[in-house]
């Protein structure tokens, strides 16, 4: 061996010492954490809507939870809430259902209730909350109703027309809604646990498997070895629903390469899902044992259960996509692109999303950019996505499971049917 007669490496200069302290960020470009507050005992958090509107909170409620230990927390949200959240760890103590209130509690087709409001306003003030947070929209309502709990202290979001809390971020609709949550409870010295958002219950999971088809012990594959993929067809928003034939299509090309495939939703859903199953069986016939639809027999639970146990997801920017990315299920999603930026997923190795890039309404043209407090949208119902086309939807999914059984040491184990 040569001796080395290269010269000794100088040492690197020490860098600069910064000129100020550094800061304690929860994610890189939120603004630094605040302050905490003194003596928190009592905690509430108000966030109504549906299944992902909360979903996109648990990471900041978690961050609530982890930065006042002491503190008991309670989530004023909606009957799905506390569904969800029943029987499950999380950050959250106690879920109370919101009345009808508009802009804060709603329920379709429910008449507003005054006594109602005031006697739930009257129990939750006699909790006397060290801490009230608003991650409930821009506060026109929900700030009023915040400060009625008389709370010591109050954090959330504002728009310009909205009465100010304590300490309060600029509600600018375009913001990722877990970024927004995360946001405001920086007002409260809270940062990100990084703890799991959605843990299934060892029952769901095993329910779960049984449906799907009972893969071997930390699989997803169905017990005879085939990859399983739920999808789901449906939105709360019928402007989000890509087309059910595609579904379909979509269904039939995983089936012919030997692919599993549930479908899953409630109410509107099960037509949407009958719809999918019968054009993938009309396409492949001789694969329709292979598809199969749980549409309309799932409680919440079972939803958790099914979407924990399933290989990838496809589906709408809807709740159950977003229920299968917090308990950890790779996505592949059809999305209008300017909700991209408030529901989409932020990762890209076990998420994907075709955008549709429209920005009209496909009936009247209206501009369907301007959403949220800023403008009011039109009455027609259109789908925005269906220019979304099937090979892209098709090559996301595909790509994303081969990377997830690739991960496993495994591949789809069938041979391509015959025509």
């Amino acid at each position: 061996m040569q001796p080395d007669t290269t010269a000794p490496a100088r040492p690197a200069p020490a860098r600069p010492a910064p000129d100020r302290p550094a800061s304690s960020q929860p994610v890189p470009g939120l603004p630094e954490l605040h302050p905490r507050f003194d003596d928190v005992h009592e905690i509430a958090v108000l966030r109504g809507g549906g299944i992902g509107d909360l979903v996109f909170a648990l990471p900041a409620i978690e961050a609530l939870a982890a930065a006042y230990p002491a503190a008991r927390l309670t989530l004023l949200g909606s009957p799905v809430h506390r569904a969800l959240l029943a029987g499950r760890t999380s950050g959250v103590d106690e879920v109370d259902v919101l009345p009808v209130v508009p802009g804060v509690g709603d329920a379709s087709g429910t008449e507003v209730d005054a006594v109602a409001t005031e006697e739930f306003v009257a129990r939750h003030r006699a909790r006397r909350y060290d801490l009230a947070v608003q991650v409930h929209g821009g506060g026109r309502n929900s700030n009023p109703f915040l400060h009625r709990l008389g709370a010591r202290h109050t954090i959330g979001t504002r728009t310009p027309d909205a009465i100010p809390l304590e300490r309060t971020i600029p509600y600018v609709y375009y913001q990722h809604e877990v970024l927004r949550a995360l946001e405001v409870v920086a007002l409260a010295g809270a940062s990100s646990s990084g703890r799991p958002v959605l843990s299934p219950t060892r029952a769901e999971r095993g329910r779960g498997a049984a449906l799907v088809g009972g893969g071997p012990a930390g699989t997803s594959a169905g017990g005879d070895g085939r990859p399983v993929v739920a999808i789901h067809p449906g939105a709360s928003d019928p402007r989000r629903r890509w087309s059910a034939d595609r579904f379909g299509e979509l269904a039939a090309r995983l089936a012919h390469h030997g692919v599993r495939v549930v479908v899953v939703g409630e109410g509107d859903d099960v037509a949407l899902a009958d719809r999918v199953t019968t054009v993938a069986h009309e396409r492949r016939p001789s694969r329709a044992s292979l598809v199969s639809s749980l549409a309309g027999q799932l409680d919440l639970s079972g939803l958790v259960g099914v979407l924990a146990s399933v290989d990838a997801f496809v589906g709408n920017d809807s709740g159950p996509r977003h229920v299968a990315e917090a308990v950890g299920t790779a996505t592949s999603a059809v999305f209008w692109f300017g909700n991209v930026i408030n529901a989409g997923a932020l990762g890209r190795t076990r998420h994907r999303v075709a955008m549709a890039f429209s920005t009209s309404c496909p009936v009247c043209g209206v501009d369907i950019t301007q959403v949220g407090w800023t403008a009011e949208r039109c009455e027609h119902d259109a789908s925005v996505v269906d220019g979304v086309g099937l090979d892209e939807v098709w090559e996301n999914t595909r790509e994303l499971l081969d990377g997830v059984l690739a991960g496993r040491g495994t591949s789809v184990p069938v041979q391509e049917a015959r025509s």
